[in-house]
């Protein structure tokens, strides 16, 4: 798979390519991320890609010009583009599932107050990974490729453990515990050492439910709602 970055900071990166699972992957060729200095497609000497607003306010916006030409440039027919902006969708485990399906991502770093609206027409979306205002879609843009390139065949080691992760099944995943079986006096349930793996099982779906309705009662399945 490949992701291409567009941004006015590509060193914002540099870290993240290189550590854990996306260095590996990257390493070993499954997946090939390219990052682009936005201001290469700025035609004036001082490479600007922003300007005052029409209509007035504080602030800069994003110029169209140089985000079109580097469009034009980077994606091919296929490629899906996304700006990463305040104001688009929310970023969710489905979407990344989907994201995970393409042969070639394009994510568009937003800044400043934000972008020239024209821009919609030449990209495929806006995508937002929360209720909140960054400095820029840098950050946002890192979260996407993290939870996109996981899901690449090959990235992971242990497939089967993506299957019980939060927000798969619509509930959040369930309890972990590991050794030692008791810490300061709070043990590891009794059911976990019982080796009855259907008793396990029924048991992690119901903690999964029980701490969906706690902690996000917005994800439970309107048939799920009631308790027992």
């Amino acid at each position: 798979m490949r992701i291409d970055i567009l941004t006015i900071f590509p060193e914002y990166f540099s870290g993240i390519l290189q550590t854990s699972l996306i260095g590996k992957g990257i390493t070993a060729g499954k997946i090939d991320i390219r990052l682009h200095q936005l201001r290469d497609w700025a035609t004036d000497k001082h490479h600007t890609v922003d300007d005052t607003p029409y209509g007035g306010g504080h602030g800069m916006v994003m110029k169209i010009e140089p985000l079109v030409a580097a469009i034009e440039e980077i994606a091919s027919p296929t490629t899906v583009k996304l700006l990463l902006a305040a104001r688009g969708e929310s970023f969710t485990q489905k979407k990344a599932a989907q994201l995970a399906e393409t042969d070639q991502l394009l994510l568009i770093c937003g800044r400043y107050e934000g972008v020239d609206e024209r821009l919609d027409a030449y990209i495929d979306g806006q995508i937002s990974i929360g209720d909140y205002v960054l400095n820029g879609g840098e950050a946002g843009a890192a979260v996407v490729v993290d939870a996109v390139t996981r899901l690449v065949p090959g990235i992971i080691g242990n497939p089967a453990s993506l299957q019980t992760e939060s927000f798969n099944e619509e509930l959040l995943e369930h309890p972990q515990f590991t050794r030692p079986e008791v810490f300061r006096g709070e043990a590891v349930p009794p059911v976990l050492l019982s080796g009855n793996h259907a008793e396990i099982e029924k048991w992690r779906q119901e903690k999964s439910l029980a701490d969906t309705r706690r902690r996000r009662p917005d994800l439970v399945p309107p048939n799920r709602t009631r308790k027992g």
